[in-house]
This record gives structure tokens, sequence and C-alpha cells, in this order.
């Protein structure tokens, strides 16, 4: 089994910044793309970002520029620095990972931009 452990959401101001992570354990092996994932109410999931085991990255145009997607190899964890947040950036976010041709999710962390 693999698990993944979302951490990091809660309430912010706009102009604000969080950081998530996710570490995964259980049975890894070799996680080739780490991602992170957002669902806003009474919208679909969309990709926030994601990087590959080789540190190649993409994001969402959305968020081009004001955050950034990272991984520790060693921690089987990645990151999500999330900056100058609005309250279009409010979702719960979650976390995938691909590993054998497998994608695995997280069970997702609440954000919420707010004054």
């Amino acid at each position: 089994q693999v698990q993944l452990v979302e951490s990091g959401g809660g309430l912010v101001q706009p102009g604000g910044s969080l950081r998530l992570s996710c570490a995964a354990s259980g049975s890894i092996f070799r996680i080739n793309v780490m991602g992170w994932y957002r669902q806003a109410p009474g919208k679909e999931r969309e990709l926030v970002a994601r990087i590959t085991s080789g540190g190649s990255t993409n994001y969402g145009d959305s968020v081009k520029g004001r955050f950034t997607i990272s991984r520790d190899n060693a921690k089987n964890t990645v990151y999500l620095q999330m900056n100058s947040l609005t309250a279009e950036d409010t979702a719960v976010y979650y976390c995938s990972i691909q590993m054998i041709g497998n994608s695995y999710w997280g069970q997702g962390t609440q954000v919420t931009v707010s004054s």
C-alpha cells in the first residue's frame, strides 16, 4: 500500500503565502512524477504543478510565477510553495504521485484565501 500525507493547508489572507508538503510512504519504488492538483467548489480538479524525478516541472497557467514545486527524493516528499495567494486559489489541494504506471492520491488539504 501507498500512503500520501499532506500538510500545510489553512487560512491565509490575500497576498500571503503557504507551503504544502506531501510525504509518500509504504510500498514506494521509484516515484516518477509527483504533483499537486486542486479542486474548488463547483469546479473540476485541475493541475497546479507537477515535477518529474529528473526535476522537470509543469505549472497550471493560473499559478505560473507564483507557485513553486520541489521534491526531496530521499524523503519521498513533494512541496508546493504558494506566494501571492488570491481568493481564486481557494480549493482543496491534492497530492498525487505516479509510480510503476499507477497513480496515487492523498486525501487533500484545504487552502482558504480570505481576509
